[in-house]
Protein backbone atom coordinates (compact mmCIF):
# COMPACT_ATOMS: atom_id res chain seq x y z
CA UNK A 1 0.00 0.00 0.00
CA UNK A 2 1.39 3.56 -0.86
CA UNK A 3 2.80 5.53 2.12
CA UNK A 4 0.17 8.24 1.59
CA UNK A 5 -2.63 5.88 1.82
CA UNK A 6 -1.17 3.95 4.89
CA UNK A 7 -0.79 6.82 7.06
CA UNK A 8 -4.16 8.90 6.20
CA UNK A 9 -6.07 5.73 6.44
CA UNK A 10 -5.45 6.31 10.16
CA UNK A 11 -7.45 9.71 9.63
CA UNK A 12 -10.54 7.32 9.61
CA UNK A 13 -10.40 6.37 13.20
CA UNK A 14 -11.02 10.03 13.41
CA UNK A 15 -8.63 10.38 16.94
CA UNK A 16 -5.02 9.52 17.34
CA UNK A 17 -2.23 10.20 20.10
CA UNK A 18 0.83 9.92 18.58
CA UNK A 19 4.00 10.18 21.02
CA UNK A 20 6.70 12.55 19.75
CA UNK A 21 9.80 10.56 19.87
CA UNK A 22 11.83 13.91 21.09
CA UNK A 23 11.62 12.84 24.41
CA UNK A 24 12.39 9.23 23.97
CA UNK A 25 15.70 7.55 25.11
CA UNK A 26 17.55 7.30 21.72
CA UNK A 27 20.64 5.46 23.74
CA UNK A 28 17.82 2.46 23.68
CA UNK A 29 15.57 3.15 20.89
CA UNK A 30 14.78 -0.28 19.07
CA UNK A 31 13.65 -1.16 22.94
CA UNK A 32 11.30 2.34 23.05
CA UNK A 33 9.93 1.36 19.62
CA UNK A 34 8.89 -1.64 20.90
CA UNK A 35 7.94 -0.22 24.37
CA UNK A 36 5.54 2.07 22.20
CA UNK A 37 4.42 -0.78 19.80
CA UNK A 38 3.07 -2.75 23.02
CA UNK A 39 1.41 0.03 24.17
CA UNK A 40 -0.87 0.35 21.32
CA UNK A 41 0.45 3.34 19.66
CA UNK A 42 -0.05 3.43 15.79
CA UNK A 43 2.36 6.29 14.25
CA UNK A 44 5.44 7.94 15.55
CA UNK A 45 5.97 11.63 15.24
CA UNK A 46 9.35 13.16 14.50
CA UNK A 47 11.04 16.35 15.54
CA UNK A 48 13.46 17.76 13.34
CA UNK A 49 14.88 20.84 13.76
CA UNK A 50 17.97 22.29 12.33
CA UNK A 51 19.29 25.23 14.57
CA UNK A 52 18.70 27.52 12.34
CA UNK A 53 14.43 27.70 12.16
CA UNK A 54 14.44 27.14 15.55
CA UNK A 55 17.05 27.89 17.96
CA UNK A 56 16.96 23.75 19.15
CA UNK A 57 18.81 21.22 17.31
CA UNK A 58 17.18 17.47 17.07
CA UNK A 59 18.17 14.57 15.03
CA UNK A 60 17.70 14.12 10.82
CA UNK A 61 18.02 12.00 8.16
CA UNK A 62 19.87 8.89 10.45
CA UNK A 63 17.13 8.67 13.16
CA UNK A 64 14.61 8.41 10.62
CA UNK A 65 16.28 5.94 8.49
CA UNK A 66 17.00 3.71 11.50
CA UNK A 67 13.38 3.91 12.66
CA UNK A 68 12.11 2.85 9.63
CA UNK A 69 14.23 -0.25 9.91
CA UNK A 70 12.99 -0.96 13.43
CA UNK A 71 9.03 -0.11 12.67
CA UNK A 72 6.43 -0.30 10.15
CA UNK A 73 4.71 2.21 11.86
CA UNK A 74 3.64 5.31 9.77
CA UNK A 75 6.09 8.00 10.66
CA UNK A 76 4.67 11.91 10.72
CA UNK A 77 8.00 13.51 10.42
CA UNK A 78 8.28 17.45 11.33
CA UNK A 79 10.45 19.44 9.86
CA UNK A 80 11.02 22.67 11.58
CA UNK A 81 13.98 23.69 9.09
CA UNK A 82 14.68 26.63 6.94
CA UNK A 83 13.77 26.22 3.32
CA UNK A 84 12.43 22.84 3.98
CA UNK A 85 11.66 22.20 0.02
CA UNK A 86 16.06 21.37 0.13
CA UNK A 87 15.17 18.62 2.70
CA UNK A 88 12.10 16.74 1.20
CA UNK A 89 13.60 14.09 -1.02
CA UNK A 90 15.60 13.07 1.14
CA UNK A 91 13.68 12.44 4.19
CA UNK A 92 10.55 10.58 2.13
CA UNK A 93 13.41 8.37 0.78
CA UNK A 94 14.27 8.03 4.52
CA UNK A 95 11.29 6.50 5.19
CA UNK A 96 8.79 9.31 6.11
CA UNK A 97 5.66 8.51 5.38
CA UNK A 98 4.02 12.14 6.42
CA UNK A 99 6.15 15.28 6.04
CA UNK A 100 5.12 18.28 7.36
CA UNK A 101 6.67 22.13 6.69
CA UNK A 102 6.62 25.02 8.17
CA UNK A 103 4.67 28.15 6.85
CA UNK A 104 6.84 30.63 8.14
CA UNK A 105 10.25 28.37 6.47
CA UNK A 106 9.46 28.69 3.08
CA UNK A 107 8.38 31.70 0.45
CA UNK A 108 6.19 28.86 -1.91
CA UNK A 109 4.84 26.76 0.92
CA UNK A 110 2.29 25.36 -1.76
CA UNK A 111 4.85 24.35 -4.46
CA UNK A 112 6.43 22.25 -1.52
CA UNK A 113 3.39 21.06 -0.33
CA UNK A 114 3.31 19.71 -4.06
CA UNK A 115 6.10 18.71 -4.19
CA UNK A 116 5.85 16.14 -1.13
CA UNK A 117 2.53 14.70 -2.30
CA UNK A 118 4.86 13.83 -5.95
CA UNK A 119 6.71 12.14 -4.03
CA UNK A 120 4.44 9.65 -2.45
CA UNK A 121 3.95 11.16 1.02
CA UNK A 122 1.53 13.02 2.82
CA UNK A 123 2.13 16.24 2.67
CA UNK A 124 1.27 19.04 6.24
CA UNK A 125 1.43 22.68 7.30
CA UNK A 126 2.51 23.76 9.94
CA UNK A 127 1.64 27.11 11.80
CA UNK A 128 3.31 28.89 14.98
CA UNK A 129 0.85 30.38 17.62
CA UNK A 130 1.61 33.64 16.01
CA UNK A 131 1.79 32.90 12.44
CA UNK A 132 -1.30 34.08 10.29
CA UNK A 133 -3.73 31.47 8.57
CA UNK A 134 -4.12 33.22 6.03
CA UNK A 135 -1.65 31.49 3.53
CA UNK A 136 -4.01 28.27 4.40
CA UNK A 137 -6.61 29.80 2.19
CA UNK A 138 -4.62 29.35 -1.00
CA UNK A 139 -2.83 26.09 0.18
CA UNK A 140 -5.76 24.13 1.39
CA UNK A 141 -5.98 21.68 -1.57
CA UNK A 142 -2.74 20.80 -1.50
CA UNK A 143 -2.85 19.95 2.50
CA UNK A 144 -3.16 16.54 3.67
CA UNK A 145 -2.94 17.61 7.38
CA UNK A 146 -2.66 20.95 9.19
CA UNK A 147 -0.81 21.37 12.11
CA UNK A 148 -1.72 23.59 14.64
CA UNK A 149 1.40 24.90 16.86
CA UNK A 150 0.31 24.90 20.67
CA UNK A 151 3.56 26.11 21.80
CA UNK A 152 6.32 27.92 19.65
CA UNK A 153 8.50 25.27 17.57
CA UNK A 154 11.86 24.83 18.90
CA UNK A 155 11.69 22.62 22.53
CA UNK A 156 10.02 19.68 24.02
CA UNK A 157 8.23 20.86 27.68
CA UNK A 158 6.82 23.96 26.83
CA UNK A 159 3.30 24.82 28.27
CA UNK A 160 0.11 24.87 26.09
CA UNK A 161 -0.99 27.90 24.56
CA UNK A 162 -4.82 28.26 25.08
CA UNK A 163 -4.75 30.13 22.01
CA UNK A 164 -4.65 27.41 19.92
CA UNK A 165 -8.12 26.28 20.62
CA UNK A 166 -10.04 28.76 18.92
CA UNK A 167 -7.33 28.57 15.60
CA UNK A 168 -8.23 25.14 15.55
CA UNK A 169 -11.77 25.87 14.97
CA UNK A 170 -10.37 28.47 12.32
CA UNK A 171 -8.37 25.75 11.12
CA UNK A 172 -11.03 23.51 10.37
CA UNK A 173 -13.48 26.23 8.93
CA UNK A 174 -10.51 27.21 6.39
CA UNK A 175 -10.09 23.44 5.58
CA UNK A 176 -13.24 21.60 6.01
CA UNK A 177 -13.58 17.93 7.20
CA UNK A 178 -11.23 16.19 4.55
CA UNK A 179 -8.33 17.72 6.27
CA UNK A 180 -6.69 16.04 9.02
CA UNK A 181 -6.06 18.53 12.08
CA UNK A 182 -2.83 18.01 14.38
CA UNK A 183 -2.06 19.67 17.49
CA UNK A 184 1.58 19.74 19.35
CA UNK A 185 2.88 21.28 22.53
CA UNK A 186 1.81 21.09 25.65
CA UNK A 187 -0.47 18.01 25.41
CA UNK A 188 -1.78 16.30 28.27
CA UNK A 189 -4.78 14.92 30.24
CA UNK A 190 -5.63 18.68 31.32
CA UNK A 191 -5.03 20.21 27.59
CA UNK A 192 -6.18 17.16 25.10
CA UNK A 193 -9.63 17.39 25.82
CA UNK A 194 -10.25 20.49 24.89
CA UNK A 195 -8.67 20.40 21.89
CA UNK A 196 -10.83 17.50 20.84
CA UNK A 197 -13.71 19.52 21.35
CA UNK A 198 -12.13 22.42 19.16
CA UNK A 199 -12.24 19.99 16.39
CA UNK A 200 -8.07 18.54 16.08
CA UNK A 201 -8.01 14.70 15.60
CA UNK A 202 -3.93 13.91 15.77
CA UNK A 203 -2.87 14.70 19.43
CA UNK A 204 0.87 15.16 19.73
CA UNK A 205 2.32 13.91 23.11
CA UNK A 206 6.00 14.43 24.48
CA UNK A 207 6.08 14.19 28.55
CA UNK A 208 2.82 13.00 28.85
CA UNK A 209 4.07 9.40 27.64
CA UNK A 210 7.83 9.43 28.19
CA UNK A 211 7.93 10.81 31.10
CA UNK A 212 5.12 8.21 32.66
CA UNK A 213 6.76 4.90 33.71
CA UNK A 214 3.67 2.71 32.35
CA UNK A 215 3.36 3.93 27.85
CA UNK A 216 0.33 1.94 28.05
CA UNK A 217 -1.40 3.41 30.75
CA UNK A 218 -0.57 6.72 29.87
CA UNK A 219 -2.12 6.12 26.15
CA UNK A 220 -4.49 5.03 27.31
CA UNK A 221 -5.55 8.12 29.45
CA UNK A 222 -4.90 10.22 26.86
CA UNK A 223 -7.02 8.19 24.25
CA UNK A 224 -9.81 7.75 26.55
CA UNK A 225 -10.46 12.19 27.06
CA UNK A 226 -10.83 11.99 23.47
CA UNK A 227 -12.30 9.27 21.93
CA UNK A 228 -15.89 9.94 23.16
CA UNK A 229 -15.93 13.00 20.86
Amino acid sequence: MPRVSRLLSLADQNLLVLPSLLLCDFGNLEREIARLKTAGVQALHLDVMDGNFVPNLTYGLPIVSALRRLTDMPLDTHLMICRPERYVQAFVDAGADMVTVHAEATDKPQAVLEQIRDLGASAGLAFNPSTSLDVLKSCAKSCDLVLVMSVEAGFGGQAFDPSAVGRIREVRSIVGDKVVIEVDGGINEDTIDVCASAGAQWFVAGSAIFKQSDYGQALHGLTRLVTQH
